[in-house]
């Protein structure tokens, strides 16, 4: 809970930097805004367009030629006005005469300003404007304006598709990447945090290739293009200018930075708000039942209010960015067109001079203000480049060493032979582990949390390769299988029952994508699904909702265990998988995983003890050592560590050593 001083103080709520108001997952789910090593990215961000640069290239060329067309338009157009402007002196001034005379008879009446102009432009006495000329001059700029604009048109279109095959190859890589990675990477990294820089990530950079590479060839041609003519226009003019540019760095420089903190507030109130809110909708029925509603809503109120203030500032500090360095390129306007005047008075310059000089003034701010748009834009898509290129180069899976087969179906003899293995090897797990499963017995492995139950079956899975020692499946090592050919020969049924989208039939096929319509309803039938799913409108097409919401928890477990049954397996895991159901579901889920365990070898990860006792050997393992084996009786009898677990499953009940309270219900441990 907030305090409750109400201060408004823009720092108030010192949320995570890379917190963002639309996931509270912090690690990473949108975009970050600056790389680490912004160079070497951008390098290797450059590169992946080099399959394609000479498209690349062709594309330059079309910007550069874009850019040349409009460049020499506003030239051609100040000619234009030159005609135009001279075409109406001619007119005014007597035919047969020449300049010189002209401007001779105007130095004696003492004109000399008149004729200094006349003296410095192409006027011909007598005679007045050439519209053919004209109309010839504007021709040719609505010509330059027209290809210029088909030519950006044209870089634009490949761009998009050479970016788009650029971003497509990258997610293809992605993929595959995900696919060689270990277990033990996603254990190490947040869920949104790896969401994040194969989705959002991968978006940021395809904006990044598709409009900054793009805009910024062109803003940078176009500054060099427009600048070079302005020079060429009239040098102290162009100086005139180039004054702009050290005002509007400034104004960027303070009122940019400024409102890049407040907007950084505004997100992080804006977080704080929606924290709230969540928080409000989650728990609306504690809310209710403890009377907190006037609580959470003055909360609401201020956590607003905050919102509020934060927004306002940075939406005006920002908004008055714009107008300031208009203010700025309207004085450069207005020094432009006043020393222009004076310089074509004097005959220094043309009046089309002046007027092209305007324009390449005006299309020169342009590009400016699109670099420092694209300066964040290329920063926020290095940066999720340099995420990207974490994941490709996160250290991936042992390489396949598969030189051995197994039949199409194995008969399951499991060896664990001086297994050791260790997350971090400074703390040992498992250490000199030595096991024997026959073919079709069921084991199942109890003990406390982190005993390294299920990191036991994850190495039978090959999720984590050993350290030392090996495991065998029918006399063959399980590294001398691929991994998929391991892995096709085992079914998993885990404590979440996790579904897809789809219909049930789909999720139960998703054990064996070949079978049959018939076989989808015989596993149902088997694992004791046919019988709810009979009663559902759709039957077996009914669609799984978001979450499986739809479903009860038991009913879910069940569909997972006949997608297992499907697969009809050689080794079954069964991590936890009634823990998360009642007493009374728990029964039709027992009966289920009786039938998907007969006949095939069953390692079960169990806290509650009841749903093991018929189970042929039981593990009991602490600090990854099997400290007991035996039957339910035999580990009872022995007064052990099983006893003492037992024992704490059901406080205040007498336990029989000989025949472990057989008719006892255990609760739930968790």
């Amino acid at each position: 809970m907030a305090d409750a001083t109400g201060a408004s103080e823009l720092d108030e709520f010192e949320l995570p930097d890379d917190y963002t108001p639309d996931n509270d997952d912090w690690s990473g789910a949108q975009p970050t805004k600056k790389a680490k090593h912004f160079w070497p990215s951008a390098k290797r961000l450059v590169g992946l367009l080099a399959p394609e640069k000479w498209l690349f290239a062709f594309v330059t060329l079309l910007v550069i030629g874009s850019v040349t067309l409009t460049v020499i338009a506003p030239k051609v157009l100040g000619q234009a006005m030159d005609l135009i402007f001279n075409g109406v002196l001619g007119s005014q001034l007597p035919a047969g005469a020449t300049l010189d005379q002209v401007v001779t008879a105007l130095r004696a009446e003492g004109n000399d300003q008149y004729a200094d102009m006349l003296e410095g432009s192409g006027v011909v006495p007598g005679q007045g404007l050439d519209y053919g000329q004209l109309a010839w001059l504007i021709l040719v700029v609505l010509a330059l304006y027209l290809v210029a604009s088909f030519l950006m048109w044209w870089q634009g279109f490949i761009l998009n598709r050479l970016v788009m095959r650029v971003v497509f190859k990258l997610r293809q890589d992605i993929e595959a990447k995900i696919n060689r990675l270990p277990l033990s990477y996603f254990d190490g990294h947040q869920r949104g945090d790896t969401l994040s820089r194969v989705t959002n990530d991968v978006d940021n950079i395809q904006q990044a290739l598709q409009q900054a590479f793009s805009q910024l060839v062109q803003s940078v041609l176009t500054i060099i293009g427009i600048g070079i003519m302005m020079f060429v226009v009239s040098w102290q003019l162009a100086l005139i200018a180039l004054l702009a540019l050290p005002l509007s760095g400034v104004i960027i420089g303070i009122v940019g930075v400024r409102a890049q903190k407040l907007f950084t507030a505004q997100w992080k109130r804006t977080g704080a708000l929606n924290g709230h809110i969540e928080e409000s909708f989650t728990g609306h029925e504690l809310i209710r039942v403890y009377n907190r509603g006037d609580v959470m809503a003055e909360e609401f109120d201020r956590r607003n209010d905050g919102l509020f203030d934060a927004s306002f500032k940075a939406q005006a500090l920002s908004g008055a960015m714009m107008p300031a360095m208009q203010f700025v390129q309207y004085l450069s306007y207005v020094l432009i067109a006043v020393v222009g005047a004076l310089r074509v008075t004097a005959g220094q310059l043309t009046l089309g001079d002046v007027t092209a000089f305007i324009q390449y003034s005006r299309e020169f701010a342009q590009p400016i203000g699109e670099l420092a748009g694209m300066a964040n834009m290329l920063q926020s898509g290095v940066a999720s480049a340099e995420r990207t290129f974490e994941l490709l180069d996160a250290d991936e899976q042992d390489p396949e060493t598969a030189t051995a087969t197994l039949p199409e179906r194995a008969t399951g003899h499991v060896v664990f032979e001086h297994v050791s293995f260790s997350y971090d090897p400074a703390t040992p797990l498992i250490t000199d582990l030595s096991l024997e499963v026959e073919p079709g017995h069921t084991v199942a492995i109890v003990g406390p949390t982190g005993a390294g139950k299920t990191t036991l079956v994850n190495l039978i899975m090959r999720f984590y390769e050993l350290d030392s020692g090996r495991i065998l499946l029918d006399g063959v090592d399980i590294t001398q299988l691929s991994r998929a050919e391991l892995r096709g020969h085992i079914g998993m049924v885990l404590q979440d029952a996790w579904l897809f989208g789809g219909t049930i039939r789909e999720n139960i096929r998703y054990g064996r994508l070949e079978a049959t319509d018939e076989d989808v309803v015989a596993a149902a039938q088997a694992t004791m699904v046919d019988r709810f799913v009979r009663q559902l409108p759709e039957g077996y097409d009914t669609v799984i909702e978001e979450n499986a919401s739809s479903l009860s928890a038991g009913e879910r477990q069940l569909l997972t265990i006949a997608r297992a049954f499907i697969a009809n397996p050689s080794l079954l895991i069964l991590d936890e998988a009634t823990s998360s159901v009642d007493t009374r579901t728990e029964v039709l889920v027992q009966q289920s995983m009786q039938a998907l365990r007969a006949d095939r070898t069953s390692f079960v990860i169990a806290h509650r003890l009841s749903t093991i006792r018929d189970a042929d050997t039981i593990l009991m393992m602490e600090h990854g050592r099997i400290v007991e084996q035996g039957s339910h009786e035999q580990l009872l009898a022995a007064r052990g560590a099983y006893y003492a677990l037992y024992q704490a499953q059901f406080s205040g009940v007498e336990v029989d050593e000989a025949d472990g309270a057989e008719g006892a219900e255990p609760d739930a441990v968790g």
